[in-house]
């Protein structure tokens, strides 16, 4: 088969063309298993992709600002420590991420009463109307993407997805938070 005859790989096809290649190499692997978790990747990859590019970016924060911000609007003023688990990255991330959007006037950094050497972060009035504007475009394009799912197959990939978010509760499964 000449390069032409192949189908042409990308970022999301790419994964039956890793299973298939790494079942021949090594023929004892759980295919199954290894097509899950890739195509659980790739495909939460292009989500946040499409997201990050196409609301989050144009509004003017990153993906990472978009679950900082989230994890605020959601849980009110959060210790750095807390807003890191809920937003899924590490404190230091969480710290130097704050000051920019505090810099834009999004999120207020304020001494913890109860403790000096911390900071709560909550969102400013600012950044409430700009999180709640942008969420609308986000709904939305959550909205087109799960529109290639019947409603049936939504509520069965939400209760599967739930099954392995609680199998990261279990021992010996690494995670965040």
């Amino acid at each position: 088969m000449t390069a032409r005859d192949e189908p042409e790989l990308d970022f999301l096809t790419f994964p039956d063309e890793a299973v298939r290649e790494a079942g021949r190499r090594l023929p004892e692997l759980d295919l199954e298993a290894m097509r899950l978790v890739l195509l659980l990747h790739r495909v939460s990859s292009a989500v946040v992709y499409d997201l990050e590019s196409g609301v989050h970016r144009p509004a003017g924060w990153s993906w990472s600002g978009f679950r900082l911000l989230f994890a605020l609007w959601i849980a009110g003023p959060l210790d750095g420590t807390t807003a890191a688990t809920l937003s899924g990255m590490s404190r230091a991330a969480v710290s130097n991420l704050a000051k920019t959007l505090d810099r834009d006037g999004l999120v207020r950094r304020a001494a913890d009463p109860a403790d000096a050497r911390a900071v709560v972060l909550s969102l400013t009035e600012a950044g409430e109307s700009a999180l709640r504007s942008t969420f609308r475009a986000h709904n939305a394009r959550e909205t087109a993407w799960a529109g290639a799912l019947e409603p049936a197959e939504r509520a069965t990939l939400v209760a599967l997805l739930g099954k392995l978010a609680d199998a990261a509760h279990s021992d010996g499964v690494r995670r965040r938070g």
